[in-house]
């Protein structure tokens, strides 16, 4: 199985962030041809302090021939903050949608979870075939969903956006996350590149336009700023949380 975090920051982590982390890593190597990612110098593994408190971030990455990118990121904030982000980046000469996957906590909580597989076509619709694979999953019911951000059509109609209150919902979103990496691993492996170049620029621009959006999370920029400072935190959002890809 992958590692996906140091032992030191992945331990202390609520135990769904742990979990998910490895489910994320062992669904990859079960499917994916993977190879490792690059990452800028010295931003693999990160310590700062936020508001006197200790912060570290665990960067893990990795490559597959449709993935240009395969991004676990693991953080944690003293005792009050515990964060898995999650996404994976097609290349742009295959037309596959965008899995991305949160989760917040701290204090033994899980504040927020979020998971989806984002169209980044034109028409912001997944294909009829993710649809049909996606809609014969059972219905999970939660007892508090929660509202996705303004800027939040980048997402889908599958979206999973929740504040798990129990164990027993925490596995169900887990268990929900590991059928949405299943579909689209067997849906990327079985894909063909995009015959044009128009299609790649779509594509592209599709990509773009995501990450644009998810550099808008106000909350993520603050925490980074506050820790490491406003220059850093561009930095760092623009090139390792949502690079824009190139063709």
């Amino acid at each position: 199985m992958l590692e996906t975090s140091q032992t030191s920051v992945r331990e202390q982590l609520h135990p769904l962030i742990r979990n998910l982390a490895e489910a994320i890593a062992s669904t990859w190597s079960k499917y994916l041809d993977l190879s490792p990612y690059q990452l800028p110098e010295g931003l693999g593994y990160i310590e700062g302090k936020l508001e006197g408190e200790k912060l570290a971030i665990e960067n893990t990455c990795y490559q597959a021939p449709q993935f240009r990118k395969l991004h676990i990121e693991l953080a944690k904030v003293g005792k009050n903050l515990d964060i898995l982000h999650c996404v994976m980046f097609p290349q742009p000469s295959y037309s596959l949608p965008m899995f991305g996957c949160d989760l917040v906590g701290g204090r033994g909580q899980i504040s927020a979870a979020i998971a989806d597989l984002s169209p980044v076509n034109q028409e912001r619709s997944l294909s009829s075939s993710y649809k049909n694979s996606l809609s014969a999953l059972p219905n999970v019911e939660f007892s508090q969903p929660r509202d996705l951000p303004e800027w939040g059509d980048i997402f889908s109609e599958f979206c999973l956006f929740v504040r798990p209150t129990s164990p027993e919902e925490e596995a169900k979103f887990l268990n929900r996350v590991q059928e949405f990496l299943e579909i689209h691993c067997r849906h990327a492996i079985n894909a063909q590149p995009v015959a044009t170049l128009e299609e790649q620029a779509s594509n592209l621009a599709g990509q773009c336009y995501y990450c644009n959006q998810q550099q808008q999370n106000d909350k993520t920029r603050r925490v980074l700023e506050k820790a490491f400072g406003v220059d850093w935190a561009e930095t760092y959002m623009t090139s390792v949380l949502f690079d824009l890809p190139t063709v």
